[in-house]
């Protein structure tokens, strides 16, 4: 069964790593332990109530009025955001098993008086005077926020200490029994829980998420249902005039800060990743208004994805269009991808129907942006349409993102409409896919993933926000770390997940160099540069809320948590959250597991759908991570293996200093070139070896600028024009082929990908545009056009109509038939489509038209000529574009089978194409029906003979006689004919056509190689 359990974790090995003692890792334990509350103490002494803490000056830190100052305004909203952050990780701590440790009483405590203390700052979350506390009303603060950032620290944080605090997720020794039961029906009353410092908890944090979440609706008023990045928590969106909340709409000055329009630019990350949160807000409150927004955001954002199935970084909440090309795994969205898998673990794990329950009392009148929508479709709102969005948005990812072409594979950042490189470097929050992976079945692709994170933090003690591996090095001056999780966190996952004592090792490294590198008198610090260890005077609300969690759990592996068989995820802030079985569940209809699918709505089976086995080391100390052969090439690939080692042994040295004069300084003896990094010398495997990286085999080809091909102007500066959908390259040089595919059979043959022009790489499935002026009759060893004799393409454009005979209301309509690899010019001419409003050819500027294309068979006989040399055809949105000749017969005459008697002197006289029907009688006898006229641009270029059988595959026709007038004389020019087939009906499409074309085909070949990624058009 594809269990549910892609739960909390994807598989537990049966392997128990006896690599690290018991001892040890209680040694580490107690360390994270103290790292947290030595932030956490800190907070709570010197910034509390504020939002973060300034570890450096001790100081607290929170929003100031500065519109511009996004980065530190988004996430704080003179909350408590560190406070509200912290409560799942103290709640965690509290459930530590080991009762001599004194970890578990204190942090319960803790969590206990964390809670309590919120709540006198922010009231019970109920009306009246109870609601309010000594620093507001619930959330009714003057604070312009990021929606994103609200929902999964703020929000986030109180439903998940609320799920700890009724006994929904387990704290070892704590007794969440009632101390009376609740008579209510509503669900925001929750029976009332004694705790021992005389608080009485009863639902205060539900109450205010509820509080909360109601306070960001407005943001999800939009026409798109995408929502708005920001949101005023006391004011809503007055600064969005153009929302339909406003109706009419309010000034347009309140669109404006000091100046500055508001920004409209959402990321991925930030519209679709939030359906765990508001979904178990819906299912504890009873408003279904939160989980309805969040699954109509998360599928706006993935109904935009491109052509090649890719989702793009930044969007706008108000047209719905993408912003930049950029397309990837890391920042602006990465949780997007997260939230569907997690989504689909978290609401597939209880009995309840996916619906929520009647909305409470006292809650109908509330703003309710799903009122501008239609209803979601069923399938829209159940776990496996997630679990389906994942399946594909991976697979996208791992066709035009995922990239081993250099000596170690890594997740690019592309541009998302073409698979073409976008940057030559990673970020930093790319860390977090490891660990999706696990959850998702795909572990040895993980354990590959991480291996590149983990090979970063050795060489820098941490990870930088962008790696650049063209220069092997930080790029941009963006060398922070500021305790992101996301290596950590999947760290964690992949122990879980292979019990490979590799990664405690790293989990200890991290943790050694968080405490060399971070440490501050009043708590932690981000690193402002991980190359000289400057620090930031700012520690993050997540690193105490998930940092610290992730490496904890890490080195506890006997936790509740670590043994929950229950759908619970951890938000993508690292708060674990779980939707609570139903006291009396209905009854589910039975599934059918016969084929061992479980009747699951959504199924594929060329995906993963369980969990691998964990791979068992052959050392029973040893390690699987430790022994894959290509470990060191993920070292090549950093540059770690050139990189001094600051953790082994060091030697002093004299060095003389301007102010100080002669002073000892430390030097290390050793790079890291001893592998494993990160496991001791008694661990590394008795007979390990790498694998010898196996250089792609290239091919380049360099022409000269004198040669026929034209000069070039600059070095490479007109090489190639840069399209939206792919390189248009004007002449052949400076191009780089990699073999794609070398034969095992006589039967195969070998192929090649063209992967640089220049300078400018080309994406793993990107595709380059030849002209045909350019490079027809070319030919050399490196790079050859063949024209095909056999085939030509066939363009027709014409008014489509609608069955009822009416025109179609599309803006244009695509088809592409029985071509390859030319099937890429349905997107090709898609795209352009919608570009421009009219063009050369007399197509109405409403755009309502067909392009259509056929690949057609020329004769062969006594009777064959030679195809009319026409400079190609294009669609002529096309030839706006690139300056290209559009399709140039416009006059088009069709007529039956043309077997009993002559075509009207008319028909080759004023028409440039007819158009036959195929059958009746040869093809010689219709070619002679076609009476005699002069050569001019205006008559008779080409005839078709159209097929509509069907069929894919088209035999070349035989025109076994010379061709003859319809008077028996021999014709002095004969007729280019081609053999075409169609489906039924489609010849009629002839009748209505606006224009014709045709161009040849063209086989690219470099050394005998095809060139599979090459397109002449």
């Amino acid at each position: 069964m594809f269990r549910l359990a892609l739960l909390a974790v994807c598989a537990l090995s049966i392997w128990t790593a006896s690599a690290m003692r018991a001892d040890r890792l209680a040694e580490l334990r107690q360390a994270t332990v103290d790292v947290f509350y030595h932030g956490w103490r800190n907070y709570m002494d010197k910034a509390f109530p504020e939002d973060e803490l300034r570890p450096l000056s001790c100081t607290p830190l929170s929003r100031d009025n500065d519109p511009s100052q996004f980065g530190l305004n988004d996430p704080l909203g003179n909350y408590s955001l560190t406070l509200l952050d912290s409560l799942s990780t103290l709640a965690i701590l509290a459930g530590d098993p080991h009762p001599e440790s004194k970890i578990g009483p204190q942090a319960l405590d803790d969590f206990q008086h964390g809670v309590s203390e919120f709540v006198r700052l922010y009231g019970d979350g109920r009306k009246g005077p109870s609601g309010t506390g000594s620093r507001a009303t619930g959330f009714d603060l003057d604070s312009k926020v990021q929606v994103f950032e609200t929902v999964i620290r703020g929000l986030g944080g109180l439903l998940s200490a609320h799920l700890f605090a009724v006994g929904e997720l387990p704290i070892a020794g704590y007794d969440a029994t009632p101390i009376k039961e609740t008579t209510s029906d509503d669900p925001l009353e929750v029976a009332p829980i004694q705790w021992p410092n005389g608080f009485r908890y009863d639902g205060q944090l539900l109450r205010l998420a509820l509080d909360l979440g109601e306070r960001i609706l407005p943001a999800f008023y939009t026409s798109t249902g995408i929502p708005y990045p920001r949101v005023n928590l006391r004011h809503g969106i007055p600064f969005y005039t153009k929302s339909p909340l406003h109706g009419d709409g309010p000034d347009e000055d309140a669109s404006k800060d000091h100046g500055r329009p508001e920004i409209t630019e959402t990321c991925s990350a930030g519209a679709g990743s939030l359906t765990l949160e508001f979904s178990v807000l819906s299912r504890l409150t009873g408003d279904d208004r939160f989980e309805q927004a969040a699954k109509r955001a998360f599928f706006e954002v993935w109904d935009r994805r491109s052509s090649l199935g890719l989702i793009g970084n930044g969007l706008d909440a108000e047209r719905g269009v993408w912003i930049g090309p950029h397309s990837g795994i890391g920042a602006g969205m990465d949780s997007f991808f997260e939230y569907a898998v997690k989504s689909y673990i978290l609401l597939s794990g209880n009995d309840a129907q996916n619906v929520s329950k009647p909305i409470a009392k006292g809650q109908s009148d509330r703003l309710d942006p799903n009122s501008l929508h239609p209803p979601l479709h069923p399938d829209r709102t159940s776990p496996e349409a997630f679990l389906e969005t994942w399946h594909q948005a991976h697979s996208s990812v791992k066709k035009h993102i995922y990239n081993d072409r250099l000596a170690y594979p890594y997740y690019a950042n592309n541009k998302f409409g073409t698979g073409e490189q976008y940057t030559t470097w990673i970020d930093s929050l790319g860390a977090f896919y490891a660990g999706l992976l696990v959850l998702a079945g795909e572990t040895d692709e993980a354990v590959e993933a991480n291996l590149l994170y983990t090979a970063l933090w050795t060489r820098y003690s941490g990870i930088p926000e962008r790696w650049s591996f063209r220069d092997l090095d930080v790029e941009g001056g963006l060398g922070w770390w500021p305790g992101r999780p996301e290596f950590i966190e999947s760290t964690y996952y992949i122990f879980r997940a292979t019990k490979d004592p590799w990664y405690l090792y790293v989990g200890e490294m991290v943790l050694r160099d968080i405490k060399a590198r971070c440490y501050a008198p009043c708590g932690w610090a981000g690193l402002q540069d991980v190359r000289t260890g400057q620090k930031a005077d700012r520690m993050e609300s997540f690193f105490l809320g998930e940092t610290t969690k992730y490496l904890y759990l890490l080195f506890e592996p006997e936790h509740a948590l670590n043994k929950l068989d229950a759908p619970y995820v951890f938000s993508t802030e690292g708060h674990p959250l779980i939707i609570p079985k139903e006291r009396h569940p209905r009854p589910r209809k039975a599934a059918n597991s016969n084929d061992g699918k479980k009747a699951l709505a959504y199924y594929d089976e060329s995906y993963t759908n369980s969990c691998p086995v964990p791979v068992v080391p052959e050392s029973l100390t040893g390690s699987a991570t430790a022994a894959r052969r290509e470990l060191f090439h993920v070292s090549r690939f950093t540059g770690l293996y050139n990189t001094p080692n600051p953790r082994g042994p060091h030697e002093t040295v004299r060095v003389y200093d301007r102010k100080k004069g002669q002073v000892i300084k430390y030097r290390p003896t050793s790079n890291h070139t001893l592998f494993p990094w990160t496991l001791p010398p008694q661990l590394l495997p008795p007979d390990g070896q790498c694998a010898v990286p196996v250089p792609p085999k290239t091919q380049i080809i360099e022409f000269p600028a004198t040669d026929t091909i034209g000069s070039i102007l600059g070095k490479y500066g007109t090489n190639i024009e840069k399209l939206e959908w792919g390189p248009l390259v004007k002449n052949v040089a400076g191009l780089q082929m990699v073999v794609d595919h070398t034969p095992k059979s006589d039967d195969e043959e070998t192929s090649c990908r063209i992967t640089r022009i220049g300078p400018t790489e080309v994406g793993p499935n990107e595709l380059v545009f030849f002209h045909a002026e350019d490079i027809k009759g070319f030919r050399d060893e490196a790079f050859s056009a063949t024209r095909r004799q056999d085939k030509v393409r066939i363009g027709v454009i014409d008014s489509p109509k609608s069955e009822n005979g009416t025109k179609i209301d599309d803006d244009y309509l695509v088809e592409d038939r029985h071509t390859h690899p030319e099937t890429v010019l349905k997107s090709l001419f898609r795209t352009l489509t919608s570009v421009f409003d009219s063009s050369p050819t007399g197509v109405p500027a409403s755009r309502n038209f067909h392009v259509r294309v056929w690949d057609a068979y020329t004769g062969v006989g006594a009777g064959a000529f030679p195809m009319p040399e026409v400079n190609g055809f294009q669609n002529p949105l096309i030839s706006k574009l690139l300056d290209m000749p559009d399709l140039p017969w416009k006059t088009i005459f069709v007529t039956g089978q043309a077997c009993n008697e002559p075509l009207p002197e008319a028909a080759p006289r004023h028409h440039q194409v007819i158009v036959m029907r195929r059958g009746g009688c040869n093809f010689a006898r219709k070619l002679g029906n076609i009476p005699s006229f002069p050569q001019t641009p205006d008559s008779l270029q080409l005839v078709l003979i159209v097929d509509e059988s069907g069929s894919k595959e088209p035999v070349r026709p035989l025109i076994e006689t010379e061709q003859v007038t319809p008077s028996g004389m021999k014709r002095l020019h004969g007729i280019p004919m081609v053999l075409m087939t169609v489906y039924p009906g489609e010849l009629e499409l002839f009748k209505e056509a606006k224009a014709v074309g045709m161009s040849r085909i063209y086989d690219l070949t470099s050394h005998g190689s095809r060139i599979t990624n090459a397109i002449v058009l």
